[in-house]
């Protein structure tokens, strides 16, 4: 059997930036155990696969690890690949996922614009469990679906911030994500999430639907610039949509190959 892949960095214009996703068309679903074997063999933080549904596209998402709910950057690189290599009509795809419904992206000149449902977080304590999972202590500490977010003063204490993915790996959470005001964006952020086998993600997509209504509303600004603080940085738009999100950002082929599956 042979498969065709490509990497793709999104949330940035060039290579060696943004985050690398693989994405893997589909003719049907292989099982479980092959798709994960596929994603621990790529190693990169997400494998997206997609297979074609009437008008739209069946979408799901592998850590090297684990299946995830929602991924950002895989579900961008995977609106590039049918834009610009699989002859996708029209500028906007339509994905559905099992975990988080219906998704799109809509193509507007070289950005690529994602519609996620909004997350639904709440403030919690600043317990003795988060605060040994980094070492300075947050404002501020939330709980979505699924990560927990801490919040902090000021970008430099973001760059500056040592996690303790010991620590993080025991939360019952996908991650931890840490943010701040920004000095050149409205916010800046990082995520790390050792539990799914990613110890710091470069770009997090779907962590933007928590940070997205969060600052909107700390700012009082329906549109917001964002930057993630990885060693590879990442640059997004956001636009707080009530109960959807927009995040927007470019992308970057990077490779594309065949998988050689006996």
């Amino acid at each position: 059997m042979k498969l065709k892949l490509y990497q793709v960095d999104a949330f940035t214009d060039k290579v060696f930036s943004g985050n690398p996703a693989a994405v893997v068309p589909l003719e049907s679903w292989l099982n479980d155990d092959l798709l994960q074997k596929i994603a621990m063999e790529n190693n990169l933080a997400e494998t997206a696969y997609y297979v074609k549904n009437g008008d739209a596209y069946d979408i799901r998402w592998f850590t090297p690890t684990i299946e995830v709910d929602l991924c950002g950057h895989a579900t961008l690189a995977s609106a590039y690949v049918l834009f610009n290599y699989q002859n996708h009509p029209g500028h906007i795809v339509k994905f559905h996922s099992r975990r988080s419904g219906q998704l799109s992206v809509e193509r507007e000149g070289n950005l690529l614009k994602l519609n996620f449902p909004t997350d639904v977080y709440n403030r919690v304590e600043v317990s003795l469990e988060l605060k040994a999972c980094v070492d300075k202590t947050p404002l501020e500490a939330y709980k979505g679906k699924t990560d927990f977010m801490l919040v902090f003063n000021s970008e430099r204490e973001i760059r500056g911030l040592k996690p303790s993915f010991d620590e993080i790996s025991k939360l019952s959470a996908r991650g931890l994500i840490v943010t701040a005001p920004g000095d050149s964006v409205d916010f800046v952020s990082r995520f790390f999430g050792p539990q799914s086998g990613i110890n710091e993600d470069p770009v997090t997509g779907s962590a933007h639907t928590t940070l997205t209504p969060y600052w909107s509303k700390r700012l009082d600004k329906e549109e917001l610039t964002a930057m993630q603080l990885s060693p590879r940085v990442g640059h997004l738009k956001c636009k707080f949509l009530n109960d959807r999100v927009e995040i927007s950002g470019k992308g970057k082929e990077y490779l594309i190959g065949d998988i050689f599956i006996e």
